[in-house]
């Protein structure tokens, strides 16, 4: 009963008539033997409630650049900064909503699968490969965390003024064993939806790093004072203190790209639909809403926040700014642990999609095995861990990454797969939902194209200019 329901529908949403329905659904059709029988939403049951469907989603979202968001503001100002995010979210929803229109159609639940049929095995290839590519170096980023906060914070918890080289002090060491302590045995879960509780302790750290930051906005004086004082920061002016609405300069551009990456969610969109309980489009669609909701208003709180506390001042990683006002706050040291947990505890998540990926490219006739579900994951965490520990650039390497890889997992595939899958009798070439999505698509080679723009002037003038990342 529940699988005719869901099939019914399929087909009042999409204007498929009875028969039309029963032909895309081919499971109610005799099939001919040696056939293949392509994977469907309706071929799994999914066991995940609703609200652990949305920790995994906001955790997925939520990325360290969050630390970034402030400096992006002062860089912009509040009015525009806030323009430019509910207009990412609102971009991102919708890109959500493509892909979950696309899959609710041909009733496919993978995001390479999408792109077979949209493409054929070039397109399955090509969607495989932004995923690895742009969830590795998430991974990597995440890591690399592990390895420049963690040694500090255990240095401060354990009174040392400076890192006196023992074995637990050594980034490289720490990340190996928190890849194999923490990070394998959550990746090693059978399905994503049983990471819904880790997920939701990692957003509780978030939030706590969120009412951190605002009540530091209400401790910390601007102009600083004689005890604040530090030389690596601009002891302001009270005219220097006045918050702008409006700011353009060379790093203005920047934020936009930052913001973009800071909704980059897509990769785990289709597993977590899979195994949403009670699953259909509308379902899922409202738990991307309320998770991008959810990221929209953190976002906005820290970056409003960090930037009235700092201004000018602000560096392009919060937490920094903070420990050069006061290397010894106990609070912000709490704050950083817990920074660290939230970034160790999303790295299974990001990891789901890179083994679907990679399952979908070697193995896609093979039914579900233990051995290789296990040695993904492994080989995985052993290839990031060796790109933390040997790779020094790793930063302008996976800024290569991102600025390729975002764009094309939010706009331009969601946009050129709904162009392609949705057949022409239910919606025309020239109608406005295609046309849309083309530009939509479009707005993402142009998003990529200025993202490597801005890479290629690092590069070429030698400047550091960070702030964000997914």
């Amino acid at each position: 009963m529940e699988l005719q329901k869901m099939q019914n529908g399929h087909s009042r949403e999409d204007g498929f008539d009875g028969v039309d329905a029963l032909a895309e659904h081919e499971e109610f059709l005799p099939h001919k033997t040696g056939v293949k029988k392509e994977s469907h939403f309706t071929d799994f049951v999914g066991k995940t409630s609703f609200g652990m469907s949305i920790f995994n989603l906001s955790n997925a979202i939520m990325g360290s650049g969050i630390l970034g968001l402030a400096y992006g503001m002062s860089n912009t100002g509040i009015i525009l900064f806030t323009i430019l995010l509910v207009s990412i979210a609102i971009l991102s929803a919708y890109s959500i909503h493509l892909l979950l229109k696309c899959a609710e159609v041909v009733g496919i639940r993978a995001y390479e699968q999408l792109g077979n049929r949209a493409f054929g095995h070039p397109g399955k290839m090509l969607a495989a490969c932004v995923i690895t590519i742009h969830n590795i170096g998430a991974m990597s980023s995440y890591l690399f965390i592990v390895k420049s906060e963690l040694p500090l914070v255990i240095q401060a918890f354990l009174g040392k003024q400076e890192n006196t080289g023992e074995w637990f002090l050594n980034g490289n060491y720490l990340i190996i064993i928190v890849s194999a302590l923490i990070i394998l045995p959550l990746a090693l879960m059978k399905q994503l939806g049983y990471l819904g509780y880790t997920s939701g302790f990692s957003l509780s750290c978030m939030v706590f790093f969120l009412i951190s930051v605002i009540y530091k906005k209400f401790n910390i004086p601007c102009p600083l004072p004689d005890k604040y004082d530090n030389k690596s920061l601009i002891n302001g002016t009270d005219d220097f203190c006045e918050p702008k609405m409006f700011t353009i300069n060379s790093q203005t551009a920047y934020t936009i790209p930052i913001l973009a990456f800071a909704f980059v969610c897509h990769p785990e969109v289709l597993p977590i639909y899979t195994e949403l309980r009670d699953a259909t489009k509308k379902r899922m669609q409202r738990v991307a809403n309320v998770s991008i909701l959810a990221m929209f208003v953190m976002y906005l709180l820290t970056a409003i926040f960090g930037y009235l506390t700092f201004y000018g001042n602000v560096q392009s990683e919060l937490l920094h700014t903070y420990s050069r006002v006061d290397p010894l706050d106990v609070l912000i040291l709490l704050v950083r642990l817990a920074v660290l947990v939230a970034v160790t505890l999303t790295v299974p998540v990001v990891l789901f999609p890179i083994r679907r990926a990679l399952l979908q490219i070697l193995f896609p006739d093979k039914a579900f095995s233990w051995v290789i579900h296990i040695s993904i994951a492994f080989c995985l965490l052993f290839l990031v861990n060796l790109l933390v520990i040997f790779v020094p650039s790793i930063r302008d390497i996976f800024g290569l990454i991102g600025a390729t890889s975002a764009p094309s997992l939010i706009f331009i595939l969601p946009g050129i797969f709904y162009v392609r899958i949705i057949p022409e009798d239910q919606e025309p070439l020239l109608s406005r939902s295609k046309i849309q999505a083309a530009c939509f698509a479009a707005l993402g080679f142009i998003f990529m194209i200025m993202s490597l723009s801005f890479i290629i002037i690092d590069w070429a003038t030698g400047e550091s200019r960070s702030g964000g990342g997914h």
